[in-house]
């Protein structure tokens, strides 16, 4: 789960930049918060991401806890090109790890959250990214 302070502007960077899809929505008026959850696919198949709006928060400290969520892609560099293409922010470039040969990128959402693309090519066992280009 994601605290975000523009429920909406989060919705769109995760759907029209990161190729997700909005899974469903719920309101809380009573008690003040909105959720909305994204994916590639539902779940069990496909992980989802939760985003909480609190109403009246705009923006929270990142803290020490978090660090990034990672999304397998086929090709990092090419998904930080429609990334880019769709108004999304790349903080690292393509290429590989320090110490190692896998190769990873970065982009941030709007919040600030970091999000860690990590190369794994196509294989028969995996399904088809939705960052492919």
């Amino acid at each position: 789960m994601l605290r975000v302070g523009d429920l909406q502007r989060s919705i769109d960077f995760y759907t029209q930049v990161m190729g997700m899809k909005l899974l469903r929505r719920s309101e809380n008026p009573e008690y003040k918060y909105s959720l909305a959850f994204l994916g590639y696919g539902s779940n069990p198949e496909h992980a989802e991401i939760e985003l909480t709006y609190n109403h009246g928060v705009s923006s929270y400290e990142m803290g020490t806890a978090y660090g990034h969520l990672a999304i397998g892609v086929p090709d990092a560099a090419a998904a930080c090109e429609k990334i880019r293409a769709g108004g999304g922010n790349v903080t690292r470039e393509a290429g590989p790890v320090k110490g190692g040969s896998t190769v990873i990128a970065f982009v941030t959402d709007p919040d600030g959250y970091k999000i860690e693309l990590i190369e794994r090519r196509e294989s028969a066992a995996q399904p088809a990214d939705p960052l492919k280009a």
